[in-house]
């Protein structure tokens, strides 16, 4: 099975940003580490550009998609466009429990469109949306 990763704005950052909520591994590190853990096929993009991101959900040929939208998830209405359009099914995922955060955090514009959403479990977050794909 074919699954993408796609990552938003600001987790270029992981492993230096805000690490008392996103810890102190970097992406690149945890992905190396994830691609060993799992028996898919795994590729992984990240943009702090919106259309670029939407590009990339368009033209996948993956059989499922993990995302995290970062910051985009509370604004784009254009990402949501996206993911209703394509009939990859895409999981919601976030590093930090959203519900606990400040409050333009708590409405996600994607999680109805999306298979699922999973959030709060750090970086393993990411591991659980894989199981999903196992299911």
């Amino acid at each position: 099975m074919k699954l993408l990763i796609v990552n938003g704005p600001n987790l270029n950052l992981l492993g230096t940003r805000e690490t008392q909520i996103y810890g102190n591994v970097t992406f690149e590190a945890f992905f190396d580490e994830l691609k060993k853990g799992f028996s898919h096929e795994l590729t992984y993009f990240q943009s702090n550009i919106e259309g670029e991101l939407i590009d990339q959900l368009q033209n996948s040929t993956a059989d499922g998609i993990i995302l995290n939208a970062g910051g985009y998830t509370h604004t784009s209405v254009a990402l949501r466009d996206c993911i209703a359009s394509i009939s990859t099914p895409v999981v919601e995922v976030h590093i930090s429990n959203i519900a606990a955060r400040e409050s333009f955090r708590h409405e996600s514009l994607l999680t109805p469109v999306c298979r699922g959403c999973i959030f709060g479990f750090g970086l393993d977050s990411y591991k659980l949306a894989l199981q999903y794909f196992d299911l």
